[in-house]
């Protein structure tokens, strides 16, 4: 890439009928990990997701792809212009009736100008939107204190996604539970209620660490942060 980043990808291909998860899989998906601790000359992986779509497995709602996969992984070099040796062991769920974990262990060598990637151009292109090209005008978060921990309203101006919408929140750190959230529209404005449940009792909300994305039928928008 013209940043001296690289940019691979990770191609799984689905029996009929299958599917895997998206990175927030929902309340019947099993997150997906990767693990590139075993690689040399690498020193940042940034994960760029397609848009997923949502299946109904015994009445619980997952979010994920169905058939197959291309993934993109862009990797940062830590001497700029020299090959990365990627080595990846990557955990993830496939379910049709049933659900199974799938370990993959992968290896490559990346070096030289690579190739032009048909197929990672058109993932990248399937990804979410952002604020600006959807028309978000306002985003804001307030949060009050539950049982467990902390309960958030998210409201967000903005135009209707096709089909029915569902909105996904996540914080970077994976100690933290936070419930599927309960989306309402009325009008312009999208309003998400979620639950914050952290490991401890003692816990501060940094909002501008939120992920908030909005999943439409084939679209999808992705926020960073929100305003108190």
């Amino acid at each position: 890439m013209n940043d001296g980043h690289r940019m691979a990808a990770l191609k799984l291909t689905l029996a009929p009928g299958w599917h895997t998860y998206w990175r927030a899989p929902g309340d019947a998906g099993i997150p997906p990990s990767f693990d590139w601790s075993k690689s040399t000359n690498l020193k940042a992986v940034a994960i760029h997701w397609p848009v997923p779509r949502t299946f109904d497995l015994g009445g619980l709602r997952s979010i994920g792809y169905e058939g197959g996969l291309v993934l993109p992984i862009e990797l940062t070099p830590k001497a700029a212009g020299k090959p990365i040796a990627l080595e990846a062991q990557i955990d993830i769920g496939v379910c049709k009736d049933i659900c199974l974990p799938a370990s993959l262990s992968l290896r490559a060598d990346l070096s030289g100008p690579g190739k032009k990637g048909g197929a990672i151009r058109g993932a990248l292109t399937d990804g979410p939107e952002s604020a600006a090209k959807a028309g978000v005008k306002d985003v804001s978060c307030t949060v009050a204190p539950s049982a467990d921990g902390l309960a958030l309203t998210a409201r967000l101006r903005m135009p209707p996604l096709p089909g029915k919408e569902l909105t996904v929140v996540e914080l970077p750190d994976p100690a933290i539970w936070v419930s599927e959230a309960k989306t309402t529209r009325q009008g312009d404005t999208l309003t998400a209620v979620a639950d914050i449940v952290p490991p401890s009792k003692s816990f501060a909300l940094d909002r501008s660490q939120l992920t908030i994305t909005v999943l439409g039928q084939g679209r999808a928008v992705e926020l960073h942060g929100c305003a108190g």
